[in-house]
């Protein structure tokens, strides 16, 4: 009898485990898929919206990542989703949207309560670095520190000013950006421009630093 018991319960292990590596996949593939109402399904079988991937990639992240639109309302919409949650390169949400210039989605990652701030990378950097001047606004708008430095010292303008549009870099000097700020490369805004070959921003940089 203990024998049929204990083969039971393997025989049920088996079957929670294969469900599991099932929802699993199917998890990601639909937000991969921008499937809501998968994903929606699988939630509310109570599958954890707050799982990452082989990869250490939340959901949430992934489906900003990707622009699944879709897929990400419904993560959104979960009241015990992680917001704040990092990949493996340290990179939120918050960050990831900031990157896309993703307006609406940033404003609701707020409302959830992203964080604004975190030690080393921000989502200033990544909004000065993304194509909206109108992400750095909102983040500085939120109290987004304006001279965040990266883990080597790199501030939102030097990225702002190799990668980002003209009206970033000068709205961060508008709102008190310190041009002559230097990284441990020893490097400064104008010459992160000029890596970019941007002439004209170097003009105007170099003009900041008098």
């Amino acid at each position: 009898m203990k024998y049929f018991r204990y083969i039971a319960y393997v025989i049920a292990v088996i079957t929670v485990l294969s469900a599991l590596a099932g929802s699993f996949d199917d998890f990601f593939a639909a937000i991969r898929n921008d499937n809501a109402s998968t994903l929606t399904n699988l939630l509310e079988r109570g599958f954890d919206p707050n799982t990452r991937d082989p990869k250490g990639q939340p959901g949430l992240t992934m489906a900003i990542q990707g622009q699944s639109a879709k897929a990400e309302k419904a993560l959104l919409d979960r009241p015990d989703i992680d917001v704040n949650a990092l990949n493996e390169a340290g990179e939120s949400a918050l960050m990831m949207a900031a990157l896309k210039g993703n307006l609406p989605t940033m404003r609701r990652l707020l409302e959830r309560g992203a964080r604004v701030n975190q030690p080393g990378w921000s989502a200033l950097h990544y909004a000065a670095t993304g194509p909206d001047s109108q992400a750095v606004q909102l983040l500085l708008d939120r109290g987004a520190d304006i001279e965040a430095a990266s883990p080597n010292g790199t501030t939102p303008l030097m990225m702002a000013a190799q990668y980002g549009s003209d009206a970033s870099v000068e709205l961060l000097l508008k709102r008190g950006a310190d041009a002559k700020k230097r990284n441990q490369r020893d490097l400064a805004a104008v010459d992160f421009a000029k890596l970019s070959g941007r002439d004209p921003l170097v003009k105007r940089l170099e003009q900041a630093q008098r």
